[in-house]
């Protein structure tokens, strides 16, 4: 990268860091000019940048003087957010002092996060009924009151997506919005100038930034027809998590009760009642074969299996042959548009199970609604490296890469080890001093966690652990049954503590009354171990009850590990030990968020400290100071807790 360029990188770094108080960091910098440098010379480049590091303004502010369009992708909503409502405001009125014109930015989200005007004003036939003077509490209730909210967007430009919404169910939301395939499109649509989903894809294809998530980005490089606007650069953020969103964008499912939803749809719309009679047939067929499967991988489908997949893919065919023509001159059927989409959504479910190749896992599981099909790619490291990576230049960073002090787990999920992907991967290290403000105590003496669930000797340890901290504790749990069943007996043996435990309230309400309540512990599972950001004395002490693998029966991770081992590599460590060491490093990161935390990670699985495999999952943790003597954890938690009362 040029002097001149490397100059501008840090002077608006640094113009954008004092917009907001706050400090340049070596790390930050050096990132910047990575990233810089990268998009220059269009190379991939993988950053690992620690907690406290600053990397969203590490990547925005060479994104910004990029010159060219910039999309940039995450995995969750809380850091969409995030950017966009603290860390581009702050880059653009920092830049506005350097630079003389300021680019612009926007979010782009896919069609079922916007609501959608058509439908909330011309309605479609659905399962949610009349509307007039319905009762507080109801779905009614919750629909009438996103109408109210949607119109009052429509009228004052706002942005009418699902996040700026009152709360709601996702079935509350679903009557309100459409999917990509129900929409009329928008040369029929009457609503199509004031569509929050086109006016959001105008303004994308407008701006210089563009923020978006995973999945569409997933979606963009796989589709015909392109969802976001022409870019040569992604910057993806949260890149621990691509091949598992990616892979979750790909999962399709089928159950009789959406197969006899379609085929309910449709009946006024085909010419003849015939074709959906079959429909509504197989999909009785198809729910007595699923009670007949055992759940579980399905390796060799039953001819008696696919006999009825080829069934329900026929019969929604024959409903789409058998659909009336639709009326000139008037207003598009969207209630027509919706059926159609059901039964395309239906065919090509049943089509692709049907054809179940090497390439895709097809499993049977157990629903709220009763027993499905479902279906998800093996491995979408090579879509990944012929989409996303194959034409434009890549910028993947996250707290975690470097898995077992290594990036070549995460290139090999994503697919850069595909082709001739050229990639640069830099550590750009944390500000914090791990050493001095964590520790890490593994308790070795405690016997490996069972299927029985927790131990007498875990559960007095765990006790014994939260009564020195003074409650201040966060405990992840590989369970959901695990975390209450702790909860319980802390609540028990600790009663002036209050416990907290996911599932019994929303997640926003219990972590707004931990962070409330210093002495307050929060338990519970895959929701708490990533993204939960609370500094301070509420959180000194996270306890994770055993090393978090895949469960033995996951079906896609268990064909994942098997194709590896027939490609005579290791599957467990490649995929099971991989998916774990990701997950304790997210853990383990929740306890320092800032310069002065203190704290311990305490891991009650004694694996890590004697497993063959326990050096190789603690590498990707934080350094902190390490320790297995239960007697120092205590005294120190101790003298935090002490600490911390005082304050």
């Amino acid at each position: 990268m040029p002097a001149d360029d490397s100059s501008r990188v840090r002077e608006v770094l640094h113009a954008t860091v004092g917009s907001v108080g706050g400090v340049e960091r070596p790390g930050q910098v050096e990132m910047a000019e990575a990233v810089a440098a990268a998009m220059d010379d269009g190379r991939h480049l993988l950053v690992q940048a620690g907690t406290g590091t600053g990397k969203s303004l590490g990547y925005l502010v060479p994104s910004l003087l990029h010159g060219e369009r910039v999309v940039i992708a995450t995995a969750t909503l809380g850091l969409q957010h995030q950017l966009v409502q603290r860390d581009i405001p702050a880059l653009l009125e920092g830049a506005a002092h350097v630079l003389d014109t300021v680019p612009s930015h926007a979010v782009l989200k896919g069609r079922s996060n916007y609501a959608c005007l058509h439908r909330l004003r011309v309605g479609v036939p659905d399962d949610q009924g009349t509307l007039v003077d319905v009762p507080e509490g109801t779905l009614g209730a919750e629909v009438v009151a996103l109408r109210e909210w949607a119109e009052d967007q429509a009228e004052n430009s706002g942005p009418g997506d699902r996040e700026s919404a009152p709360s709601h169910t996702d079935r509350g939301w679903r009557q309100v919005s459409v999917t990509a395939r129900e929409c009329l499109g928008a040369t029929r649509c009457g609503f199509a100038l004031e569509c929050f989903a086109e006016k959001a894809k105008a303004t994308a294809h407008a701006a210089q930034l563009v923020v978006t998530n995973h999945s569409l980005l997933a979606i963009d490089a796989q589709g015909d027809v392109p969802t976001l606007p022409e870019h040569d650069v992604v910057v993806i953020d949260e890149a621990h998590e691509l091949a598992a969103r990616v892979t979750q964008a790909a999962t399709v499912e089928l159950e009789p009760v959406a197969v006899e939803r379609a085929a309910r749809r449709a009946r006024g719309h085909l010419k003849g009642g015939q074709a959906a009679d079959d429909l509504a047939d197989a999909s009785d067929a198809l729910a007595d074969v699923l009670t007949r499967t055992e759940q579980g991988r399905i390796d060799r489908p039953t001819d008696e299996l696919l006999d009825v997949l080829a069934l329900v893919r026929d019969s929604a065919r024959a409903c789409l042959s058998d659909f009336t023509s639709e009326k000139g001159g008037g207003e598009p059927d969207a209630a027509r548009q919706q059926a159609r989409g059901l039964l395309d959504d239906v065919r090509a479910v049943a089509e692709r199970m049907a054809a179940h190749g090497d390439a895709d896992v097809l499993w049977a599981a157990e629903a709220r609604s009763g027993p499905r099909l479902q279906l998800a790619p093996l491995d979408v490291a090579s879509m990944l490296a012929n989409s996303v990576f194959a034409d434009r230049t890549v910028v993947l960073t996250s707290a975690t890469l470097a898995l077992g002090g290594s990036f070549d787990a995460v290139v090999r999920s994503v697919g850069l080890g595909f082709g001739d992907h050229e990639w640069t991967g830099i550590d750009v290290g944390s500000p914090f001093d791990y050493g001095k403000q964590g520790m890490l105590y593994v308790a070795k003496h405690l016997p490996p966690p069972g299927r029985e669930g927790p131990s007498t000797q875990f559960t007095d340890e765990l006790v014994e652990l939260v009564a020195a901290a003074g409650g201040r504790t966060l405990g992840l749990f590989s369970s959901r049954r695990g975390a209450e069943a702790a909860a319980e007996k802390v609540r028990e043996r600790l009663p002036d503590l209050e416990v907290l435990v996911q599932g019994e309230a929303h997640l926003s309400e219990l972590t707004a009354a931990f962070v409330q309540n210093e002495t307050a512990c929060l338990f519970g599972t895959l929701g708490l171990w990533q993204g939960l950001d609370v500094p301070g004395p509420t959180c000194q002490l996270v306890v994770i009850d055993r090393i978090p693998f895949p469960r033995p029966d996951d079906p896609l991770m268990g064909a994942r590990q098997r194709l590896v081992e027939q490609r005579g590599g290791n599957g467990f460590m490649s995929v099971a030990a991989s998916h774990a060491a990701l997950l304790l490093a997210q853990g383990a990161g929740r306890l320092i968020r800032r310069v002065d935390d203190r704290g311990v990670v305490a891991v009650l699985d004694s694996r890590l400290a004697t497993a063959r495999y326990g050096g190789y999952l603690a590498s990707s943790l934080p350094p902190m100071w390490r320790t297995t003597d239960k007697a120092t954890v205590l005294a120190a938690l101790e003298r935090l807790d002490e600490l911390a009362t005082k304050a």
